[in-house]
């Protein structure tokens, strides 16, 4: 539905896209993104029972990150829910939408509750039966570019759901998480995407590749539901592992897997832990294990990986999980360090610091 927007130039470099993204502002269409709208006069009570984070705080415009569990706590979803007055709603990725929509649907037995699924992306907010579109700005001027098209954009201190117009058109602009660049969304009918896809370069925004996009993430340390966690024959990732504490409330009351949830809070640790890592030697690829020591044991496990070009020169970062014992003080002292074939791993905080 999407093809008419713009996609990357192909004479813009790779590192010119991604500095775009880091220094100015760079924009792309979102193709991938799923919804789907909760009605019903249960709505709030019921999903605030089925989500880790507080539904029920949230006012028409707000919005916050939630993991979706089973019972044995281990990850099902991701999701970010947007209060409306008349329903919540929930934005994931695309190919999430058959099975969140299963699992969730399971859980409606007497509750006044319907679920809705938005796969080419729709977001309800107005009369019109017109096919919708979203685009993605991010970067520091990205408020800037919008502004200079005629939107009026303040990035806000939390995540917002906005609507607005742009030259008489509703639209509506969601204020995304990301820790290292301001990122927003905008999402209109089809037609009005278009135009202001079409009058973002002349304001000096680039258009980015999903391969800019994904650099971004990596440098970001921001883990991707299906990459970095798993819900596999071999990979039940728990919420702390993943370190996304902005998915968890500890004190809004009882929800799906929320037993394991507290009971790993209330002990204080997990073995394991995402973060990111800075490489040297060969590209792994994702799914490479980490090993450490002379008798080569198992510790971690890279899931995303990526050469990245940046102004001072292009670094090898990856994303992934590692045993909390590896990167204690004891290890570290005794200078084991962390290995996979053809190169070490060393472990880092994200998001990684751009001057």
């Amino acid at each position: 539905m999407h093809t008419a927007l713009q996609s990357a130039d192909s004479t813009i470099s790779p590192q010119a896209q991604l500095d775009a993204l880091l220094h100015a502002a760079g924009f792309t269409p979102l193709d991938s993104t799923g919804w789907i709208r909760v009605t019903g006069s249960d709505r709030v009570r019921w999903l605030n029972g089925m989500v880790t984070n507080n539904i029920a705080a949230l006012k028409p415009g707000e919005g916050c990150y939630n993991f979706v569990l089973n019972a044995q706590g281990r990850i099902q979803g991701d999701l970010t829910a947007w209060m409306l007055d008349d329903s919540v709603l929930l934005e994931t990725s695309r190919n999430q939408l058959p099975a969140l929509l299963a699992h969730l649907d399971r859980f409606i037995i007497m509750d006044d509750v319907e679920l809705a699924p938005f796969p080419d992306g729709s977001l309800p907010v107005s009369d019109q039966n017109l096919d919708r579109a979203g685009l993605l700005i991010a970067g520091p001027e990205a408020t800037t570019m919008l502004q200079r098209i005629g939107i009026s954009a303040e990035r806000p201190s939390s995540l917002q759901l906005q609507s607005t117009h742009w030259k008489a058109n509703p639209i509506d602009l969601i204020y995304a998480p990301s820790p290292l660049v301001p990122c927003c969304e905008i999402w209109s009918d089809l037609t009005t995407i278009l135009e202001i896809d079409h009058a973002l370069s002349p304001a000096g925004a680039t258009p980015v590749s999903p391969e800019a996009l994904e650099a971004l993430r990596i440098l970001s340390g921001t883990p991707r539901y299906g990459t970095d966690i798993r819900n596999t024959a071999t990979a039940h990732d728990l919420p702390q592992e993943t370190a996304q504490t902005r998915a968890l409330h500890f004190t809004k009351g009882c929800y799906l897997g929320q037993e394991i949830v507290e009971r790993i809070h209330s002990r204080g640790s997990v073995h394991r832990t995402f973060t990111g890592f800075q490489l040297t030697g060969a590209l792994p690829t994702p799914g490479t294990i980490l090993t450490a020591g002379s008798d080569a044991r198992s510790v971690g496990e890279l899931t995303s990986v990526a050469a990245i070009p940046l102004p001072a020169g292009t670094i090898q970062l990856a994303l992934g999980y590692i045993r909390r014992e590896a990167m204690s003080v004891n290890t570290q002292a005794r200078n084991l360090p962390l290995q996979y074939p053809g190169g070490t791993a060393t472990p880092i905080a994200l998001p990684f610091p751009i001057s």
